[in-house]
C-alpha cells in the first residue's frame, strides 16, 4: 500500500464499542474510510452501517476478512474475543488496532505475539487513557526531566457497572467482574509505564477484598475490588487498584507519580478537587500548583504541553474519551504509512496486560509475589 492509499477500514463489534471510533474516523477522513462493519447483533446491524457511513455489513468476522477489501480491522469486540479476531486478521497480513486488554490469558498472548512476528500487518492496542490531555502532559514532563527519576506511581480504575453486567454488557460479568485479581489494568497501568520509559514491570502480587455483592441471579460475584503491586526493572513501584463493583461515587481513572524531582496526584472528581503537581524546576517551595492553570499559563503551556496536542488539541476534543480515540488511531495510521513505530505495538501492549493476568495467578496462590515474563523473549 502507497503512502498516500486511504485506508479501508473494517469495525467488529460495530453495535457496541466500536461505533465510538466513527468520531476519530471522520476527523480523519482524508486518511481513512469505514468500509465494513461487523456485529453478531444482526437485527441492528443495518442501522450500525448507515450511523457508520459503511459499504458492507457482515455478521461473521471471517466472512468479512474472506470477502471485504479491507487493510486494516478495528477490534470493539468483547475482551475474550480480541485474540481470536486480531490473529485471524494478522495472518491475513491485514493491520489490527486491539481494544483492551490485549488478551484474558497469557497462553492466548503468547499466540498473539507469534502472529504478529509472522505477519506482515501492524498490531496497535488501542489504550486510549494514555493520549488523554493530563497524561500526556505528564508524559511530556518526565521526558523533558523535570520528574527527575519516577519510582513509585499509583493508578486506579474506580467503575461501578454492575448494571451493566447483566443488561447492556453481559459479557463483563464473566470476563471482568468474574475472575478474581486485576482482569482490565490497562487504563490505570497504561500511562504509568508511558511515564518510566525504558521499564516494564517483572513481577506482581495481588490481594482483594473479599466476595461482598450479588448478581441478578443470586450468584457471588468476586472479590468486590483488587489491589496490584508491581515491581519493575529497575526497581520503581507500582500500585493498582481496580474496582468495578463497590457502590461509591464515580472515579474512574485516578493518578499519582512520584519522581525525584517532582510529583503528581490527579483529580478524583470530587467537589474542588483538582489534579495537582510540584516540580523542582518550575518552584522554589516544595508546594501544589493547580495542573489546570499551569496548562493555562502561556509560557508553561507552550513549553510543556504535548506537541500533538498543540497541533490537534480541537479535532481530538470531539472524538471522545478524552481525546484519545482520535491519537490513537492518528498514531495507528501513521505506524501503517510507516511514519513511525506504534506508539502501543505488540510488547508494550503485552507490558500493560501481561501483569494483569499474572496478578489472577497470585490471588490463587495467596498473593505470591509471581515474575510477569517479557513477551520480547517469546
Amino acid at each position: 500500500m502507497k503512502k498516500t492509499t486511504k485506508l479501508n477500514l473494517g469495525i467488529v463489534g460495530a453495535g457496541g464499542r466500536g461505533a465510538s471510533f466513527k468520531s476519530a474516523c471522520d476527523a480523519l477522513e482524508e486518511n481513512v474510510s469505514i468500509h465494513a462493519v461487523c456485529d453478531i447483533n444482526e437485527k441492528g446491524l443495518s442501522a450500525a452501517r448507515e450511523r457508520l457511513g459503511a459499504h458492507e455489513q457482515y455478521t461473521d468476522f471471517t466472512e468479512m476478512l474472506e470477502k471485504s477489501r479491507l487493510d486494516a480491522v478495528i477490534i470493539g469486540t468483547p475482551m475474550h474475543l480480541h485474540v481470536p479476531h486480531a490473529v485471524a486478521a494478522l495472518k491475513r497480513n491485514l493491520h489490527v488496532l486491539s481494544e483492551v486488554t490485549a488478551g484474558v490469558s497469557i497462553e492466548e498472548c503468547r499466540e498473539l505475539v507469534l502472529a504478529c512476528k509472522a505477519s506482515k500487518g501492524v498490531y496497535m492496542m488501542a489504550e486510549n487513557y494514555t493520549y488523554t490531555k493530563p497524561n500526556q502532559i505528564i508524559k511530556e514532563l518526565v521526558r523533558q526531566g523535570l520528574f527527575g527519576t519516577p519510582y513509585y506511581a499509583e493508578g486506579e480504575y474506580l467503575h461501578e457497572l454492575k448494571h451493566m453486567n447483566e443488561h447492556s454488557t453481559p459479557w463483563r460479568r464473566r470476563w471482568q467482574t468474574g475472575v478474581d485479581g486485576i482482569t482490565y489494568g490497562t487504563h490505570s497501568l497504561g500511562p504509568i509505564l508511558q511515564w518510566m520509559p525504558g521499564d516494564r514491570v517483572k513481577r506482581v502480587c495481588c490481594e482483594g477484598t473479599g466476595v461482598r455483592h450479588i448478581d441478578g441471579t443470586g450468584k457471588p460475584y468476586c472479590q468486590a475490588s483488587s489491589t496490584m503491586l508491581c515491581k519493575t526493572e529497575k526497581e520503581a513501584l507500582i500500585k493498582i487498584r481496580v474496582d468495578m463493583l463497590s457502590d461509591r461515587p464515580h472515579a474512574m481513572n485516578n493518578y499519582q507519580l512520584q519522581g525525584t524531582d517532582g510529583c503528581y496526584e490527579s483529580s478524583r472528581g470530587g467537589p474542588c478537587d483538582n489534579g495537582r503537581i510540584w516540580l523542582r524546576k518550575l518552584s522554589k517551595n516544595i508546594a501544589w500548583t493547580d495542573l489546570d492553570a499551569f496548562q493555562t499559563v502561556s509560557e508553561l503551556a507552550e513549553k510543556y504541553m504535548p506537541e500533538m496536542w498543540r497541533k490537534a488539541g480541537e479535532a481530538a476534543a470531539k472524538a471522545g474519551h478524552g481525546g484519545g480515540d482520535y491519537f490513537e488511531v492518528l498514531d495507528f495510521i501513521d505506524a501503517i504509512q510507516g511514519k513511525r513505530a506504534p506508539v502501543i505495538g505488540i510488547h508494550e501492549a503485552m507490558d500493560m496486560t501481561l501483569p494483569g493476568l499474572v496478578s489472577q495467578q497470585s490471588v490463587a496462590q495467596e498473593s505470591a509475589w509471581l515474575p510477569v515474563p517479557d513477551s520480547r523473549k517469546w
